[in-house]
């Protein structure tokens, strides 16, 4: 690796260094000894709309990742899957669960707000008093807490009383969900419950602050709050300032940062790394250029459709994913990258080597690494 420098206060960051920097902290320009639950609690959780993504960002990250790892976090509940940031569902640490969810109710209170015509005559505590008690009764699904709880208001909008149900209580789904190998459907009930503690109050957000920026930084105000979907950081991040250092980006934007934090030069090597979709470090930023050129800025998905990524030299460079193609043979597997732009020959090796890697690693019953016919070819139209 290059050798690492640490621009003086106040300095130009350029996107490369930028780059460098976050790839450093999130674990992803170089793979890392540290064990499944430090990562999830370092990178302050993953991002975790569906089941496996969690899994691919550790293997993308951890040297000698095991799926089984992460499975048995789950299974001995020191991880969970909770909606904490951006309305969203992460994997966190049992500890941040307790803590985070607290921390960003009041963004869950916005989207509630929302729903208000849906919920006209209904006691919102109450609705949190009779949603806790059928939840900790037995897990339960969506569907089967959406309809108790019409029991209680039938005049009520259905889909606005199972969004008040997970905006106003700390909802886990509990395994199998989310365990390599296994299925299951949603089934919900409280982080306390499942987790035998009870939530802790709402912290203040100065260390989630300082953790994000340990992860995510160097980054704007607006940054953390795009990240968080919180507002009115500001105050924060000014009461923080005496104990961070400060950048500039090419627009002019303020960077805070750690000051002992790496900041890689920009010239470090960035290995060729798959990310699956909605990965923490293409959500962590209201400017996500420092990942994302902007010549490709949607690329990567679109709307609730979003494509695994692939990074080359740090920067989404290619999309990826997994399939059954035709003309193989029948039932034949396809591991598809389509490059977004040109890919060298050497770069189209280090991206099959790292393929082939990921899927060894990541093998179950119906994914065998040597089963598949890795392929560089389009399977989005993007002009369309």
């Amino acid at each position: 690796m290059a050798a690492t420098k640490n621009p003086t206060a106040s300095a130009v960051l350029s996107p490369r260094t930028l780059s460098r920097a976050t790839l450093e902290r999130q674990l992803l320009l170089r793979r890392t000894a540290m064990s499944a639950k430090e990562a999830v609690g370092h990178l302050v959780g993953l991002q975790a709309q569906n089941t496996k993504p969690p899994y691919y960002q550790l293997f993308a990250r951890l040297d000698g990742f095991d799926p089984a790892e992460l499975a048995g976090l789950m299974e001995s509940r020191e991880v969970v899957r909770i909606v904490t940031m951006r309305s969203t569902i992460h994997l966190h640490t049992a500890a941040d669960a307790l803590t985070l969810r607290p921390l960003v109710q009041a963004a869950r209170d916005r989207e509630l707000r929302t729903f208000r015509k849906g919920l006209a005559g209904v006691d919102l505590d109450r609705l949190g008093a009779v949603g806790r008690q059928l939840v900790e009764e037995r897990p339960r699904t969506p569907k089967e807490i959406r309809e108790a709880l019409l029991t209680e208001w039938p005049h009520a909008d259905p889909q606005a009383l199972g969004v008040a149900a997970r905006c106003l209580l700390p909802l886990v789904q509990v395994t199998p969900r989310g365990v390599w190998g296994r299925s299951g459907g949603v089934v919900l009930t409280t982080a306390e419950h499942w987790l035998g503690s009870p939530s802790e109050p709402v912290p203040a957000p100065d260390a989630t602050v300082l953790r994000y920026l340990g992860a995510f930084g160097p980054a704007s105000v607006q940054d953390m709050q795009a990240w968080a979907g919180l507002t009115r950081l500001r105050e924060v991040f000014e009461r923080l300032r005496p104990q961070l250092i400060t950048f500039r980006d090419e627009n002019g934007v303020e960077l805070f940062d750690l000051p002992d934090a790496p900041r890689p030069d920009e010239d470090t090597p960035a290995p060729p790394r798959f990310l699956p979709e909605f990965d923490n470090v293409l959500l962590g930023h209201a400017d996500r250029t420092r990942v994302i050129p902007p010549q490709y800025r949607g690329r990567n998905g679109n709307g609730n459709q979003a494509y695994g990524t692939v990074l080359v030299d740090g920067f989404l460079a290619a999309i990826w994913r997994l399939g059954t193609g035709a003309g193989t043979g029948c039932g034949a597997r396809t591991f598809t990258v389509q490059p977004l732009g040109r890919l060298s020959r050497a770069d189209r090796d280090a991206v099959t080597e790292e393929a082939v890697r990921m899927l060894r690693t990541m093998a179950t019953a119906d994914t065998d690494a040597n089963g598949y016919d890795i392929r560089f070819t389009t399977f989005v139209d993007f002009e369309r």
